[in-house]
């Protein structure tokens, strides 16, 4: 028998639950040690495009995926080294496993993408068929001359951007906030994420999405500008993938929280252009305690891009400034950082090269202790100046080199097709859980 879709599917802001395997979340800054991550590693939806549909799939190129994967077997290996690793596509399966998830799931991804005639085709697969399709994508069907007249190949476009897990969804402390992405070719990835953090048998968490809440329309937020400075301070850029009236949702969401003490949010505008300025943390991210990447000329530099200082106190917005820039406002809440600077300070150039490829991207599985590209190579070296020990990821994953015994340190790995993606370290990992730090 066919299954029908709902016209009006049901709310369900999930709340915490306790389950004897589920991983409870913790976020609580961007380099307290690793403890758990999601990932994924790109497959074949990166290999399913044309250059005609690369900047619909909002690249600037298309991809060598035998390159890509070998390259990020790399980041894979040394996370694993560190930390508990979860690919995504063996959390879909699991939540697939459900047939009621599974339903649930479906008719979401049906009805925001207009599909709903494939609803039976795809309810009928296996839990890895369904997740492989969801992913890689799914062909049209040509039983018709209307079908076989469209250009469009797909009826489920495949996931392209995937193995940039950041966006989709972000933990925030113990919760997990869900994108509200700015193209729809993103939608279903924070369809799926909802759908894995919602599972009571995979993570303790509470999800806050901004689809099921109503946010306003408008309201945009990707994982790649909300970055956790420590357990009361937020850093949110404001572009085009993240909008003000996302913010102010963020904000909502705190206000709500009466009990939880004084918070504050620090809110740089980014630019339009160049798309390598698509997230915060393309220009800004966290080394150390007390050491930071920047990309100079916006983060330093005089520009009429503006940083604004938010304080949420006893459930209201207490107070709006605009402060000088990023690194005064992180100062006056107890946070002092050095800047190290992505492609080194001798020639805009080479800043504005490297940038470009993700040089200001940097994640941090531990206090200074930190993944990024090779490719970059003044931005490592303007690191080794900071005393930062530039270590090869081919070494670690050999066993050469014991990343718990080192002090600061970057783990370079090869990126000359990862980068065409438009990301970097970050942006290819979402953290779960990191262990607190010791700030004093």
């Amino acid at each position: 028998m066919a299954h029908k879709i709902p016209k009006n599917p049901s709310v369900v802001m999930t709340t915490p639950r306790s389950s004897g395997n589920a991983l409870q979340i913790d976020v609580q800054s961007e380099i307290g040690e690793l403890e758990a991550v999601i990932i994924h590693t790109p497959g074949a939806e990166v290999e399913n495009m044309t250059p005609k549909h690369a900047q619909r799939a909002l690249y600037n190129d298309i991809l060598n995926l035998q390159v890509a994967q070998k390259e990020y077997e790399q980041l894979e290996y040394v996370l694993e080294k560190v930390a508990r690793t979860y690919q995504v596509k063996d959390l879909l399966v699991k939540v697939l496993e459900n047939h009621r998830e599974k339903i649930t799931l479906v008719e979401k991804i049906c009805r925001s993408e207009n599909v709903s005639d494939y609803f039976d085709d795809l309810i009928n697969l296996s839990p890895n068929k369904l997740a492989t399709c969801l992913i890689e994508g799914l062909p049209a069907r040509i039983d018709n001359l209307t079908a076989f007249l469209n250009d469009e190949y797909y009826a489920l476009f495949p996931l392209y951007n995937f193995y940039f897990t950041r966006d989709a969804s972000m933990a925030i402390g113990r919760e997990v906030l869900i994108g509200k992405m700015a193209n729809r070719v993103r939608l279903r990835e924070s369809l799926i994420m909802d759908a894995i953090f919602s599972n009571e048998k995979l993570f303790h968490t509470s999800v806050i999405n901004p689809y099921d809440a109503d946010a306003r329309p408008e309201a945009l937020i990707e994982g790649g500008d909300v970055l956790v400075a420590r357990e009361d301070v937020l850093l949110i850029g404001s572009g085009n993938r993240t909008s003000s009236q996302g913010i102010d949702f963020i904000l909502s969401q705190l206000c709500a929280r009466r009990d939880e003490g004084r918070k504050y949010v620090l809110v740089q505008q980014l630019p339009d252009k160049p798309e390598s300025f698509i997230h915060l943390d393309m220009v800004f991210t966290f080394l150390d305690r007390d050491a930071c990447m920047v990309f100079e000329p916006l983060i330093l530099e005089d520009n009429r891009y503006e940083t604004v200082l938010i304080t949420v106190d006893n459930g209201r917005v207490a107070r709006i400034k605009y402060v000088p820039d990023l690194l005064s406002g992180l100062k006056r809440l107890g946070i002092d950082l050095e800047p190290v600077v992505c492609g080194g300070r001798e020639d805009e150039w080479t800043q504005e090269r490297e940038q470009w490829h993700s040089g200001a991207n940097f994640f941090a599985f531990a206090p200074g202790k930190v993944i990024s590209y090779a490719r970059n190579i003044h931005t490592v070296e303007e690191l080794a100046k900071h005393g930062f020990e530039v270590v090869a990821a081919t070494d670690v994953i050999a066993g050469k080199v014991h990343l718990k015994r080192m002090a600061r340190c970057v783990v370079t790995i090869d990126g000359s097709e990862l980068p065409r993606g438009g990301g970097g370290a970050r942006c290819m990992t979402m953290p779960l859980r990191r262990k607190p730090v010791l700030w004093e």
